[in-house]
């Protein structure tokens, strides 16, 4: 799997990759997959949709467990991954390029940002 470099993550697991642009994408470590197992049901939010961060945004059913997805920085939904919705299972393949939950463009300031964690940080606090 390829890890993308430019990526933050969450300490509930979701990670952002800056688009350069002022949107980023939003989706699931590696590691939160893995420890759901194989995933069943996905619920995305629908285009326009505005959150805060932190607030739930989505929700992924595996055989395990049913879990929340929260936002990792305020944004407006400008996209989401179509094709998830009906083939969920994608997630357990690629959670990085192909299975990407939504993309926004954010309304809040950089300083949300302050609380995620490179990648690499990331893998170090799960351990």
């Amino acid at each position: 799997m390829n890890i993308p470099e430019n990526i933050l993550c969450s300490k509930s697991h979701e990670f952002l990759q800056d688009n350069g642009d002022n949107t980023y994408t939003i989706g699931l470590t590696d590691y939160a997959i893995e420890q759901l197992g194989d995933i069943v049901f996905l619920e995305l939010p629908e285009v326009g949709n505005e959150f805060a961060k932190g607030d739930t945004f989505a929700t992924v059913e595996s055989v395990k467990a049913a879990s929340e997805i929260y936002m990792p920085i305020s944004g407006k939904i400008i996209e989401i991954n179509e094709p998830l919705v009906d083939a969920p299972e994608i997630l357990n393949e690629d959670s990085y390029e192909k299975g990407w939950l939504v993309k926004v463009e954010a309304t809040g300031d950089e300083s949300e940002q302050n609380d995620l964690l490179e990648y690499e940080d990331y893998k170090e606090e799960l351990e």
